[in-house]
């Protein structure tokens, strides 16, 4: 198959498929005499699993690690759980900086309590003022 028809397959955009490509999480494919890239099952299954991996918010050389203890069927999985492992403490600090980055905007939300210009918002002001840590 050809790249617009993996594309429309999986749902991922060319561009996509071709970063992965040059990322190696998907192997290079075959060519056409007129230089078209064509695409297998084999291809097909891959880019689901990284587009999988990716909605789950992993990071490329993540799904690389998987993708390499994958061609390792008889080891034991506890790699792949320790790797989840850190992906959750990775998501659970991601999800306590969007807590904190939550509070921050709500204060910044209430310098401004009136409906005044744009010349006198006070959230305006605020992010003019310097950062103090």
């Amino acid at each position: 198959m050809l790249i617009g028809e993996l594309a429309k397959r999986t749902g991922c955009d060319t561009a996509t498929i071709r970063f992965y490509e040059r990322e190696r999480l998907l192997p290079k494919p075959a060519r056409t005499d007129g230089g078209y890239r064509t695409y297998s099952m084999e291809h097909d299954a891959r880019l689901r699993f990284v587009l999988r991996c990716r909605s789950l918010g992993m990071r490329l050389d993540e799904i690389r690690q998987l993708q390499d203890l994958q061609t390792h069927p008889d080891r034991a999985c506890s790699d792949i759980d320790l790797l989840l492992e850190r992906h959750i403490t990775a998501v659970r600090e991601r999800i306590n900086a969007l807590a904190e980055l939550e509070i921050k905007l709500h204060e910044l939300r209430r310098c401004c309590g009136q409906k005044t210009s744009v010349g006198e918002c006070g959230i305006l002001l605020a992010l003019s003022l310097p950062l103090i840590e």
